[in-house]
């Protein structure tokens, strides 16, 4: 995982084992993945037939254990900063499976 630290005081994008997505300043990394994060929001994004609006729920600094990510990815800022989150909808994203 050598190729993260490229991606050290950047925006990053996490998805997790549990579904969940993660948008922070990577912080730090180590050979096993593990990631610290800083100013991270989880991204709560609602199904189309949620009438709820999706939310960013700020959590700050943030530690991510290795063996819980399941894709990292760089962040277009400009792009990402031209989206309006609330009114994202979407399909929830399976977890995964141990065989």
């Amino acid at each position: 995982m050598s190729n993260l630290h490229n991606y050290v005081n950047k925006k990053v994008l996490i998805i997790t084992a549990d579904s969940r997505t993660l948008v922070g300043n990577l912080l730090s990394c180590d050979q096993l993945t593990n990631l610290v994060l800083g100013q991270t929001v989880e991204r709560v994004i609602r199904t189309s037939d949620d009438h709820e609006p999706s939310t960013e729920v700020p959590l700050g600094l943030y530690l991510v254990r290795g063996d819980n990510v399941c894709v990292v990815g760089l962040v277009d800022e400009a792009l990402d900063d031209s989206i309006n989150w609330e009114q994202v909808k979407g399909s929830a994203i399976g977890g995964i499976k141990h065989i």
